[in-house]
């Protein structure tokens, strides 16, 4: 098994539907610029509320990716 070198790291995505879509968008514009993702962690999870609703969510993920050689 060879040794590799990781990094994280952080950003926000947003959703109108859910949490799950929130995390979801993030992975995915990080995943258009980014090679080699391998986890995500949930680091906080907030959200709109309008009118007693929630309307809005954001969740902050940490990405781990591997360094290329």
């Amino acid at each position: 098994m060879e040794d590799h070198v990781y990094k994280k790291i952080e950003i926000t995505g947003t959703s109108t539907e859910s949490s799950d879509q929130a995390i979801r968008n993030a992975i995915a514009k990080v995943a258009k610029t980014v090679r080699e993702i391998r986890w995500f962690e949930v680091a906080e999870l907030r959200g709109d509320v309008d009118g007693g609703n929630v309307a809005h969510w954001q969740a902050t993920v940490r990405i781990g990716f591997r360094l290329e050689d």
